[in-house]
């Protein structure tokens, strides 16, 4: 069994699928406009950077080409090891076990938080957020980024996979806490046409991933996201 951090909620599909995932993270985003769009809010050349539920560490050596630090957190321990792997060459990066309600950093350590497709869905994350303010320092800032389930044929099909999922609430929420929210209109796009189809087998319920697949003509699909920020 793996270890896994106290309070780690389960994430269906890198924690069931690394492998697939770390192709969807290869495929996603291929023009970086996600990073593009943080860096015009809050740049992380010579910052300490957070990247909350780092998952295998995909995105920490990207981070780490121009932060004077980054730390990994990450409640699933095999994906942990994986990010150490990953990051072994890299004397910048630090890679804990633990969640985001519990960070293992000091207060007003971190300049820029990043939880990208964490599962910071809104309601229940507060402990994440309260921690959040905790290790962020003045004049820092924090991201989320994560589907967005009001748009597109992406957004229907994760609705119907987690039909529990309100859109109205999980905004209302994001809108209480302060934060500011932008559209990003990303899109993946694979190599083989069978990396596709075990994408979408990983983030959908079993029917709804074969309606997708047969939706889904060649080798990309949209894929809308939206970025939530916030000063401190």
């Amino acid at each position: 069994m793996p270890r896994i951090a106290n309070g780690a909620i389960p994430s269906p599909n890198i924690w069931n699928a690394p492998k697939v995932y770390e192709l969807e993270n290869r495929a996603v985003d291929p023009e970086g406009r996600a990073n593009a769009a943080m860096r015009a809010i809050r740049p992380w050349d010579g910052a300490t950077v957070l990247d909350i539920g780092c998952g295998a560490g995909y995105h920490l050596p990207i981070f780490a080409a121009s932060a004077a630090s980054v730390t990994g957190v990450e409640p699933h321990g095999d994906l942990v090891e994986l990010a150490r792997r990953r990051c072994a060459g890299l004397p910048n990066v630090k890679i804990h076990a633990a969640t985001a309600q519990n960070l293992p950093l000091p207060d007003a350590s971190v300049d820029v938080a990043v939880a990208r497709w964490a599962y910071f869905f809104g309601p229940g994350c507060e402990p994440g957020l309260r921690e959040l303010t905790r290790v962020v320092r003045r004049g820092g800032a924090a991201f989320v980024i994560d589907l967005d389930a009001t748009r597109g044929a992406f957004g229907r099909w994760f609705q119907r996979t987690v039909p529990s999922y309100s859109a109205r609430a999980v905004e209302n929420f994001w809108s209480r806490q302060g934060w500011q929210r932008d559209k990003l209109d990303l899109r993946m796009v694979f190599q083989r046409r069978a990396d596709l189809e075990d994408v979408l087998r990983i983030e959908f319920a079993h029917d709804v991933a074969e309606e997708a697949i047969a939706e889904t003509p060649g080798l990309e699909l949209p894929y809308p996201n939206v970025l939530r920020w916030r000063y401190f």
